[in-house]
């Protein structure tokens, strides 16, 4: 099939890697534009960008579809088929309209779950049990169209934002490469009204640890915001991210320390952290980190 391949970040490319190993045709991709990164401020292609660039194809960066010119340009393409993930701009009707059957959605939740912006942060830091890949039918409402395909998996009880997110970007690229093989057979399901949660984007202030709530919540909130934004917590006058955890059966004080190993109690129970990353530092496991940083049990952590 002729695709118009949209996304930006790293959860994009397997997705695109997959079409083209599908022996698919890329008419082009489009990616959000380059943005100032690192110490230099220097512009950076997005990961999608630099992907496609190596893999030869022709790279767009509108910084808006809703202009005559975009749309024109974009229908001009003449595509079977638009494949979008996690692309960043919102598509107006005449760009879903454009190719022959329409625009495909790959979205990491099980819709109508979880609509929105940040479907795998919220999924872990709610307790989900599940969550999963859906391809969706895409049109104007906020992932309201009907699903042609969906695949669940578990979410395991010490599994982080980042490793749920390399799981489902791999998911995301098998369904996909499936939807459009079957693409003229598929059944489109509309999506029930019961059930409809909404995936905010994650604001930074969410990140403060606050060691008085239940160990079961701190868990989830350390790990859907691992890796960023990064959960953190005062360790003396430092600022700690804490980027792993388990449950623990320990109990005291909030905030303590409550052995060498870097257990914390909190309102009820306690976590033992299993990565952590310094200011200015790379993330590291436990082990490593508490070499270079003790936090010897009866240290009290948030202050």
């Amino acid at each position: 099939m002729r695709i118009i391949f949209m996304g930006t970040p790293d959860f994009s490319v397997p997705v695109l890697d997959a079409l083209v190993e599908a022996g698919h045709e890329i008419a082009a991709v489009y990616c959000q534009p380059p943005r100032p990164a690192g110490r230099g401020k220097k512009d950076r292609p997005t990961p999608v960008h630099a992907r496609a660039e190596a893999l030869r194809l022709e790279v767009r960066h509108p910084t808006s579809l809703r202009n005559d010119e975009a749309q024109q340009n974009f229908a001009a393409l003449g595509a079977d088929i638009a494949v979008v993930v996690a692309y960043g701009l919102i598509l107006p009707q005449a760009v879903l309209n454009a190719p022959t059957h329409g625009c495909l959605n790959i979205h990491a939740s099980l819709l109508p779950r979880w609509r929105g912006a940040a479907p795998i942060h919220r999924a872990i830091m709610a307790g989900d049990a599940e969550t999963g890949i859906c391809i969706m039918q895409m049109e104007a409402g906020l992932d309201t169209g009907p699903v042609l395909l969906r695949e669940a998996t578990e979410i395991s009880t010490t599994e982080t934002t980042g490793e749920l997110h390399d799981r489902l970007s791999q998911m995301g690229a098998d369904l996909i490469v499936q939807a459009l093989q079957q693409i003229g057979t598929l059944t489109p399901e509309s999506q029930p009204d019961e059930g409809v949660t909404y995936a905010q984007k994650i604001d930074k202030a969410e990140a403060q640890i606050d060691w008085t709530r239940p160990a079961v919540e701190l868990d989830r909130q350390i790990r859907g915001l691992a890796p960023f934004p990064g959960a953190w917590t005062m360790i003396g006058a430092e600022r700690v991210k804490l980027l792993g955890s388990r449950l623990s059966d320990q109990r005291g004080a909030a905030g303590m320390a409550l052995d060498d190993a870097f257990t914390i109690a909190c309102g009820s129970g306690a976590v033992t952290i299993t990565r952590a990353q310094r200011a200015g530092k790379g993330a590291q496991d436990t082990e490593t980190f508490l070499r270079g940083m003790a936090v010897p049990s009866g240290t009290r952590l948030g202050d």
